[in-house]
């Protein structure tokens, strides 16, 4: 069972209002809660963790403040054994140790990483309050509000490349913004594919504010960092030089990052925009590989021929964000992209936009960033506590009870129409937090959501062939095309443990209800579906009943300087079986 925390949530032992001592207890936990899942470490029966690193002839020792059925732990100080404090960076380096097999590159990049993850968090916290906040709406405010990122990742802010100054200015946390940076392409290098109804140029002209272009040339949208980079890059130098690619240089109104830090928005145009950013986020050097173009644009063609009449004929309030349009410029030659590319993704979230008579009025924002703790605020409280306190002094019901409420709408209108879509048609979300966004009616109740993300869609050999009624083939040249033992490992992670048990346990951890309770809520609401879909959708019952789940170990991935952006898919990330907290609680 697990402890209840008082409403305000505690991020750890630190000095109030001290941005060092936040950050670097929230690295420490991170790093510590993805030590006790990927090692299975048990807990401590005296209330003190203490882990025996035989490596390094060391004892890292700290009190346990909340311990959790599903991971979301919570540690005061962490010391030696010998009493001196202990730091994240030193706890980073110690546990890199014990696992690296002796090689020492990867105890310091995984130290350099949690370092400079700890340093972004701290420079969130100091800069925040002070940066300028320009006029925002739902949609981008929950894009902002994760200030300290997944609570299970060692690494969870890592920018590897930016300096501080750019991080301020390219950063969704600092609430940055900034002009898109132009280059106008020779026809013989730029390639696109668009289902827009209109041509892509023209949109694109409007977005930059209509520059002037070299005649016969078309338009590439850039991020200002990837702009500059690209120059010292030789084979966008070389076209450069010899004129099939002109730099025009930054144009046009300002965007703003969303919490990926590299897709864009503006709450005046019709779409965002994801850019290819050369920056290590957590693990992966975000730049868009032309599988991922395609595989958006072949989602959003799949849509329109069926699949979106289809979803919500069942599940009206469930939405997929489109992907209708790319393009990229290529190296005449070579077949490795030149990291200056677009996906023109649509944007449901602008202002202005006309809402049907009688529509109740609504807000979507990222589960993550409505999840998140928000140590810039005076009691941490992240947006979705403050929203459930909202609802339970408007209903006059209890706190525990109105969260669980909450949570099992929020089963019934985002978590079921994932789950459905696997079963009926054998395609997969790769629905994590950040990929998930809920939309919540006036009082703050979840209504459905939209899930986004073209790296992230699986299509089933045994069943997608349902998709194939309206597209034949759909899906089997899109790289995901993999074995449902592949996509229910990977789904029964992000539905079932990043999504499920991460809101599970950030519900817990913030002391708003007993995590027991939930999992028991989970446990009926995956029933009911493993009744309704049968040997379609095995996944729930393996959630419900498995002893062991599957399950991604960030830490683990970390320490092997894996990118799980590249190689084949089932080899991208570490999985480890860990135990199954819904099997648990119901036994």
């Amino acid at each position: 069972m697990s402890m209840t925390l008082p409403a305000r949530a505690a991020t750890g032992h630190h000095r109030p209002g001290d941005p060092a001592a936040i950050a670097d207890a929230i690295t420490t936990g991170n790093l510590l809660r993805c030590w006790i899942r990927e090692t299975g470490t048990p807990r401590p029966t005296d209330g003190i963790l203490r882990l025996r690193l035989p490596a390094s002839g060391v004892t890292l020792e700290t009190p346990v403040i909340h311990w959790s059925p599903t991971g979301h732990h919570r540690f005061g100080r962490a010391r030696l054994r010998t009493g001196t404090k202990a730091p994240a960076p030193l706890i980073a380096s110690l546990l890199g140790i014990e696992i690296a097999a002796g090689d020492p590159s990867s105890v310091t990049d995984l130290t350099s990483r949690v370092t400079d993850s700890a340093h972004r968090i701290e420079q969130f916290l100091r800069t925040r309050p002070h940066t300028t906040h320009t006029p925002t709406t739902p949609f981008i405010d929950a894009e902002q509000a994760l200030v300290t990122g997944h609570p299970l990742h060692p690494t969870p802010k890592s920018r590897e490349g930016l300096s501080d100054n750019q991080a301020a200015r390219y950063s969704p946390e600092t609430h940055g913004h900034f002009p898109l940076h132009w280059f106008a392409a020779d026809p013989a290098v730029l390639h696109s594919d668009t289902a827009l109804d209109r041509p892509l140029q023209n949109l694109l002209a409007e977005l930059a504010g209509h520059p002037t272009t070299p005649p016969g040339t078309g338009l590439v949208p850039a991020h200002p960092w990837q702009a500059q980079d690209l120059l010292h890059r030789p084979a966008v130098r070389a076209l450069l030089d010899d004129g099939h690619l002109h730099d025009l240089g930054p144009s046009g109104p300002h965007w703003t990052p969303t919490s990926s830090v590299r897709t864009l928005y503006r709450a005046d145009v019709p779409v965002m925009l994801k850019l290819s950013l050369g920056i290590r986020i957590t693990n992966s050097r975000r730049e868009n590989n032309r599988t991922e173009l395609r595989r958006g644009l072949a989602v959003h063609r799949l849509l329109d021929a069926g699949l979106a009449h289809a979803l919500h004929t069942t599940h009206p309030h469930f939405h997929i964000v489109r992907d209708p349009a790319w393009l990229a410029v290529d190296t005449p030659g070579a077949t490795t992209p030149t990291g200056l590319d677009a996906v023109i993704r649509d944007n449901p979230f602008r202002t202005g936009t006309p809402t049907p008579p009688r529509t109740p009025r609504t807000t979507t924002g990222c589960l993550a960033g409505l999840l998140a703790e928000r140590p810039d605020q005076p009691d941490h409280r992240s947006r979705l506590a403050t929203h459930i306190q909202h609802l339970a002094h408007r209903t006059g019901h209890s706190t525990p009870r109105t969260t669980r409420t909450w949570f099992t709408r929020y089963l019934d209108t985002v978590i079921t129409p994932l789950l459905w879509l696997y079963a009926e048609y054998g395609l997969g979300l790769e629905a994590h937090q950040q990929n998930t966004l809920v939309t919540l009616d006036t009082d703050g109740w979840p209504t459905g959501g939209h899930y986004r993300d073209n790296q992230g869609y699986y299509f089933s050999p045994a069943r997608s062939h349902a998709l194939h009624r309206w597209i034949p083939g759909a899906g089997r040249d899109l790289g995901t095309y993999v074995d449902d033992t592949v996509i229910d490992e990977r789904l029964g992670y992000y539905i079932g443990i990043n999504n499920i048990l991460g809101t599970i346990g950030a519900l817990g951890s913030q002391g708003l209800a007993d995590e027991t309770d939930l999992l028991a809520d989970t446990d009926r609401h995956l029933a009911g579906l493993a009744a309704q879909h049968g040997d379609r959708l095995t996944l729930a019952t393996t959630l419900r009943e498995a002893p062991t789940l599957r399950c991604k170990a960030n830490l683990l991935t970390r320490i092997r300087g894996m990118d799980e952006l590249i190689g084949p898919l089932e080899a991208q990330s570490v999985y480890v079986d860990i135990p199954n907290p819904i099997a648990e609680a119901r036994r």
